[in-house]
């Protein structure tokens, strides 16, 4: 696979990558060497994990490839479901999630390996919720949310949320039910 020099230039490489790429990245300290590239770098590194991140994972793949050229790069965007067996099993090298490892998912990497596997932050996500544009509805709260798309209802709404009437709406709209719709749920 890769040897200790090896990953420590693909670790640097992605950081370089991860650093020139960001929107509103911080400045870099001026006291941080340039990023010399090494020879040698070849083999295979595998990606399962988030389609949310599938278009970032593959710009970085993209100019890793151009920097070292004899790295087989794959990435899987299954879901961030995906990801934790896919580390936990040996069969990826990254597993990029869009949400935090599950207390029983880092368990089970923990029991493998004897470490917790290491997160590193490169983006964040945001999440919308859209009505169609005949609907009166004014605006929804986050328990509203929580409500409409969960059982659980951890933001604290006293009841689930099937119909606009429990909304507000009135006439043609109070016993209509709401309709979900939604990406993936992995």
């Amino acid at each position: 696979m890769f040897s200790k020099k090896n990953l420590m230039a693909l670790v640097a490489s992605v950081a370089l990558v991860t650093a020139g790429s960001a929107v509103a990245a911080p400045k870099l300290d001026p006291k941080l060497p340039t990023y010399k590239p090494t020879s040698g770098v070849s083999g295979n590194l595998s990606s399962v994990g988030s389609d949310t991140l599938a278009n970032l994972m593959t710009l970085w793949a993209e100019e890793f490839k151009r920097v070292y050229p004899n790295v087989n790069i794959q990435i899987q965007a299954a879901g961030s479901s995906t990801a934790p067996p896919a580390l936990t099993e040996g069969t990826s090298n990254l597993g990029p999630m869009s949400r935090k490892m599950k207390s029983k998912e880092l368990q089970k990497f923990e029991d493998k390996y004897g470490y917790k596997p290491t997160a590193i932050r490169v983006a964040i996500d945001a999440l919308a919720v859209f009505v169609n544009k005949d609907n009166p509805i004014k605006g929804l709260t986050i328990p509203q949310v929580d409500a409409i798309f969960s059982s659980t209802r951890k933001c604290g709404y006293p009841e689930d949320i099937p119909r606009w009437g429990q909304l507000g709406l009135t006439g043609a709209w109070v016993n209509r039910r709401i309709q979900l719709s939604g990406r993936n749920s992995v």
